[in-house]
């Protein structure tokens, strides 16, 4: 841009240039068609002033002969020079502007129970299938988010690392059967205490653990109030879902293909107590719809933070005409000197 050589060109007076510019000073444009009529209004202002006298002019210089009109070029090159200082003080110029987004993700593991009680059928087809299909849901609506997976039954394993990769994740949330689990029974406490292992090393400002369980603390070696103050000192906050309904549900079918129902009871209490530890909430699913409103207020509660930086670049491009008007005048100032004369300025 500073490299006067790069100012020869006819690149700069097209069209298309003039119209990528922005103008710092765009009033000042209208001094291109307003320099021209007021040193013509003082032209025959001069004029009417003069005394007229007939003089018999050589042929040389006669009026209608062409090489007259060469008197006009020195102001031709003054009016030029005039132009490209106006342009130059309307300063054009060229913006862009970059935006930058930086998400601050969210690490989040789901805790699934996988017991042989979420087969029950008050959700459709199950409670599995219905928390699967949930979490998917969920999982797929995440940005830029951490997310891993512990399931659970009578042991907790962990199926999937805090990772971005929603897809093998969606995969995984799918293969999940009730065989994958020897142990029988409900280890809530296992499981909080295998998820708050896995996010120890997590250095995101927000952790966030779902648990999702139909049944009471009833097999492994962790207190889950112990497992919850371990994960509550590890600022993880716990969002406890307690699925299904309370009294006679769908189960199965007998042998003429009736339905089965069985007696179902939730004990809510050791849930509400890890989510009032870790500085959660408890939420209680009875059918499809309530599970999908939770995870949906979940998903409202821990957004991430998107921070958006602009940075505005401008760059000026007065200089090029600035250097014509600079040559314009000079030639300007060596012409009227000459044979030629100034036809506005005279």
């Amino acid at each position: 841009m500073n490299d006067i050589s790069s100012y020869i060109s006819w690149s700069w007076f097209s069209q298309e240039t003039f119209r990528s510019y922005e103008w710092e000073n765009f009033f000042l444009l209208h001094l291109i068609w307003a320099i021209p009529l007021i040193l013509l209004i003082r032209k025959f202002t001069k004029l009417l002033k003069k005394p007229v006298l007939e003089l018999s002019l050589p042929k040389m210089v006669s009026r209608n002969n062409p090489w007259t009109y060469l008197r006009l070029i020195p102001s031709l090159f003054f009016l030029l020079s005039l132009w490209m200082v106006v342009i130059a003080l309307a300063r054009p110029q060229r913006t862009n502007e970059k935006v930058e987004q930086y998400t601050e993700g969210i690490d989040i593991m789901l805790v699934m129970d996988i017991s042989e009680s979420m087969d029950l059928q008050d959700f459709t087809p199950n409670r599995l299938e219905a928390a699967k299909e949930t979490a998917i849901d969920f999982i797929n609506g995440r940005v830029a988010d951490r997310i891993g997976m512990v399931i659970f039954s009578g042991e907790a394993f962990s199926l999937a690392p805090l990772t971005t990769d929603y897809e093998l994740l969606t995969d995984l949330v799918e293969s999940i059967t009730f065989n994958m689990m020897d142990a029988k029974g409900t280890a809530i406490g296992s499981a909080v205490s295998t998820a708050t292992n896995r996010m120890r090393e997590s250095e995101a400002k927000s952790k966030v653990m779902v648990l999702l369980s139909d049944g009471d603390n009833n097999a492994g070696n962790v207190d889950p109030i112990f497992a919850a103050q371990l994960a509550e000192a590890m600022d993880i906050k716990t969002y406890t879902i307690a699925v299904g309904k309370d009294g006679m549900v769908p189960y199965g079918t007998d042998f003429f293909g009736r339905p089965q129902m069985i007696e179902s009871y939730l004990n809510e209490e050791t849930l509400r107590d890890i989510a009032r530890i870790t500085k959660g909430e408890f939420f209680r699913a009875s059918d499809d719809q309530a599970l999908e409103n939770i995870f949906a207020r979940i998903d409202e509660l821990e957004k991430a933070e998107i921070i958006e930086s602009r940075y505005k670049e401008t760059m000026d491009y007065y200089r090029p005409y600035l250097f014509w008007g600079i040559v314009f005048f000079f030639l300007w100032m060596i012409l009227k000197s000459t044979f030629f004369n100034n036809f506005l300025l005279d």
